[in-house]
């Protein structure tokens, strides 16, 4: 995140994140039944914010960025009324790079443990 070596900015994507982690459960929509905020990152002039998401089924990740996307609009209004800032940032939601790469390699060294017929030794 750009906002490393700036304290308020920490704060910010902290607290962002804060409410958007428990306000994304209190939706209706069933896409969103396994998602997980992960992180946020807001832009210096607070006009923007990335947010980060992860889900368990990685088949699934489209389907649950498109929930997130037609939801953005209620979570938006949903932060604009918890928290106090000069803008209410758009937020963007982007899966989580980190987190996605961890999986796939998780994945891939279960299908190779079940592929080596001799096991270990």
């Amino acid at each position: 995140m750009r906002s490393g070596r700036f304290p308020r900015m920490r704060r910010v994507n902290s607290i962002i994140w804060e409410v958007l982690a428990d306000e994304v459960h209190h939706l209706s929509d069933p896409r969103l039944g396994s998602v997980t905020i992960t992180g946020v990152d807001t832009s210096p002039d607070l006009r923007r914010a990335v947010v980060f998401y992860s889900v368990a089924d990685l088949a699934r990740l489209e389907e649950v960025g498109d929930g997130l996307n037609s939801a953005a609009g209620r979570l938006q209004g949903r932060l604009a009324s918890q928290v106090r800032l000069k803008y209410t940032p758009r937020l963007d939601f982007q899966p989580d790079q980190g987190v996605l790469g961890g999986q796939k390699i998780e994945r891939l060294l279960r299908k190779a443990a079940n592929r080596d017929p001799g096991g270990e030794e």
